[in-house]
């Protein structure tokens, strides 16, 4: 594994004996703070100023997904009734746009999320599901395969077309690439700090 925290602004602490898992493959770009229970996987990029706090449960991201700049991830606590909490599970392949808050949800491989979009406690965005930009998923509520859900509240819109799919790949494998890039530049500019 890559040691993360030798940059002097990403944040990346243990909290409650837990501290967070980052493959060497990863990008964390500067400005981003990860905390506590957090498992990140191989090519994930975490973009400028994120911030992926798990200090009352945890969260998983699956390999190939990228969480673009301004964005936060936090999962909820133990509960009565719900002993588990909701923990944030980010499956593979998944692209979550700027400025978006995921919070205790499941979002499947291949899901996506909008600029600036909203997703709630209990909720699943199933595989190459989508939530459009600046939309708001409810608590509880369920994206199905390969559907749009769109506004405030998100209700369903239509099923994804293959087009949108094959954007959908594109922008995954887009944003592993600039990740790569990415970080050869901030290592230069470390290089010459």
């Amino acid at each position: 594994m890559t040691d993360h925290t030798q940059r002097r602004d990403v944040t990346v602490a243990a909290f409650n004996g837990k501290a967070p898992q980052i493959h060497a493959s990863a990008f964390i770009a500067p400005g981003c703070r990860i905390i506590g229970n957090v498992e990140i996987g191989p090519d994930v990029s975490i973009w400028y100023n994120c911030v992926i706090r798990a200090d009352v449960n945890r969260i998983v991201i699956g390999a190939r997904t990228n969480i673009q700049d301004g964005s936060v991830v936090h999962c909820d606590s133990p509960k009565p009734g719900r002993p588990e909490g909701f923990p944030t599970i980010i499956g593979e392949d998944v692209l979550i746009g700027h400025l978006a808050m995921v919070h205790g949800c499941v979002l499947q491989d291949r899901a996506f999320v909008g600029l600036g979009s909203i997703v709630m406690d209990g909720c699943t965005i199933e595989s190459e599901g989508m939530l459009a930009a600046g939309a708001m998923l409810s608590p509880n509520k369920v994206i199905g395969a390969r559907q749009l859900w769109m506004g405030r509240p998100a209700k369903y819109a239509r099923d994804l077309d293959e087009a949108a799919l094959a954007a959908h790949r594109a922008g995954v494998e887009g944003y592993v690439v600039n990740g790569r890039l990415h970080a050869a530049a901030l290592s230069q500019a470390d290089d010459r700090a």
